[in-house]
Order: C-alpha cells, then sequence, then structure tokens
C-alpha cells in the first residue's frame, strides 16, 4: 500500500513456486520445511493477500508474476478473495484493491456489535447538532474505515458509506487519529516523502502532513476541505473508547457550500459535545479551543 502504483506484467509463469525475490517476501520468509505442510491453494490465497501490504493495487498479470503462478490461478485466487470481501475492483476495473473484510483483520479491537451500539448514542446526539452526516472512524495503517455513522436528513446531504475506506492523511478523521501517533510512528506509515493524492487539495509531503498534525494536536480537531473527494468538507475531533486499540474519530461532512471554516469549526464544538456523553469509556473532554 505505500507506492500508490499499479503492477502489470506480461509475465505468465507456469509453476505453482515463487521464480523471484518478491514472491519469496510475498511469502512471509515460508521455509522449505514447512512448505511440506501447505495447502497449496491456500498458501497462493495467503501470499497474495500479502501483496496488498506493500501495494495499493495488484493485477492478475502483476500477482501471477510476483508469486511465480500462472494467469489463470491469479485470477481465480483474486475472484475468490473479491466474492469473500477481501479485495474489491480498482476504479480503473484492470485490478484489485484492499476490501473491507481484508482491513477488518487489523483494525483495533473491539469495534463489533457490541461496541458499535454503544456508541449510537454519540452518533444520534452529533447528526442532531450538526444536522450533517456524521460517522465514527478507525485508523488501519496508513487508511481510515467508516464503522458506523448517521445521515443527514437535508435535501443536499454527504451519503453515509459504512465500510468505505479512505487514504487517512487526505481526511479530517485520519488526521486526527494519525496525531495521536508520535512522528516515528507517522513516518513508519509514510516511509516516502511524496504523499499519494486523492484530490488536487490532497497534502502532497510527509512534512507537510507533519505539520498540520502538529496543529490537530494543538487544536483538537482536523479539516478536510475538499482533500479526500472535491466538493466535500469536513471535520473530526477524538472519540475515545475504552483502551488505547479502541480510539476512533468522530466526524461530520457536508457539502463544501455549508462547509466553510466557521461552520467547521462550529461542528468541531459541537461534536466535542456529543463525544463527551457516557459511551463504551471516558470522553475525550471538551478539549481545546477551537480557533
Amino acid at each position: 500500500m505505500s507506492d500508490g502504483q499499479t503492477y502489470e506484467s506480461s509475465t505468465a509463469g507456469a509453476t505453482t513456486e515463487p521464480t523471484a525475490e518478491a514472491a519469496g517476501e510475498a511469502a512471509g520468509g515460508a521455509t522449505a520445511g514447512a512448505r511440506n505442510y501447505t495447502i497449496e491453494s491456500l498458501d497462493t490465497g495467503l501470499r497474495l493477500m500479502r501483496l496488498f501490504l506493500v501495494h495499493d493495487t495488484v493485477t492478475v498479470s502483476g500477482a501471477a508474476a510476483l508469486l511465480g503462478v500462472g494467469r489463470s490461478t491469479a485470477h481465480r485466487v483474486l475472484s475468490t478473495l473479491e466474492g469473500r470481501g477481501f479485495a474489491v475492483r480498482d476504479p480503473s476495473g484492470r485490478g484489485y484493491e484492499t476490501g473491507p473484510e481484508l482491513l477488518r483483520l487489523g483494525r483495533p479491537a473491539g469495534l463489533g456489535a457490541a461496541l458499535r451500539a454503544r456508541w449510537g448514542a454519540v452518533l444520534d446526539d452529533a447528526v442532531r447538532r450538526t444536522g450533517e452526516t456524521v460517522e465514527s472512524v478507525a485508523l488501519v495503517e496508513d487508511r481510515v474505515l467508516v464503522t458506523d455513522g448517521r445521515e443527514s436528513g437535508q435535501p443536499v446531504r454527504v451519503s453515509l458509506e459504512t465500510d468505505r475506506v479512505r487514504p487517512a492523511h487526505a481526511t479530517a478523521a485520519g488526521k486526527v487519529l494519525l496525531s495521536r501517533l508520535t512522528a516515528e510512528q507517522v513516518r513508519a506509515l509514510y516511509p516516502r516523502e511524496e504523499l499519494p493524492a486523492a484530490t488536487s487539495r490532497t497534502l502532497r509531503s510527509r512534512a507537510a502532513l507533519l505539520a498540520e498534525l502538529a496543529e490537530v494536536r494543538e487544536l483538537g480537531r482536523a479539516f478536510d476541505r475538499g482533500e479526500s473527494v472535491p466538493g466535500l468538507h469536513a471535520v473530526a475531533v477524538p472519540l475515545a473508547g475504552p483502551g488505547r486499540r479502541d480510539r476512533l474519530a468522530l466526524s461530520a461532512s457536508a457539502p463544501a457550500d455549508r462547509g466553510g471554516d466557521a461552520a467547521l469549526a462550529e461542528r468541531a464544538g459541537q461534536l466535542r459535545r456529543s463525544a463527551s456523553l457516557p459511551g463504551p469509556g471516558p470522553g475525550p473532554g471538551p478539549g481545546p479551543g477551537v480557533r
């Protein structure tokens, strides 16, 4: 997921064992002895899933080349992963991206149905206060996952899409969650200085991201002014859970014409009041002032 490139290759190997160094890495360093006890199709599926750790998009021919399998095998495995929600088609239709089920495997603990039900009152209060679509959001590596939310009742509104995945550095909720990491942890998530752009307004460098995260820590809120989706403006604040791994963000999103800085700042205060309601754990408190 780190380099944002689409990997395409015309190579179509006929063997079922890795034929390249990259395939060995994707296999996770499995030993020859361990392979005597593996189920070949399952092993191929697991190695292919590992490719999503280092590639944003994986194509059939690219997977075949990296894993040293035939194109038909790679296609069957990717289709199976897609059918189970572990992979989804990318916007071009030529490759596959990480699916919601694969993201769930690595997401923080405590985001099941019981915890979501206990956060329901917070989301109900937030949509009532802001009048806009609100979401609870979790950080999964360098991406954010919408875990739950409430949709605005206004005629023109942002649609609620639970299980939607977006780049963390391009969203208000993602920046709030990233701000709770150390600078070293952020650098580990973003080993390259250049960041992928979701829109023309997305932060493009790690240095710019670190600078904005310092401001988010100070203010206790983050803005998204068309950085993740053109025409969508959002604000987010921390939403504490019962433990460190259960940290979420509470966000409110609106069309750009209702998302000026003054409106976003006002909603930050409204979200803080909602987030302070009794929930699964201690709330984040009133938070720092909004400027």
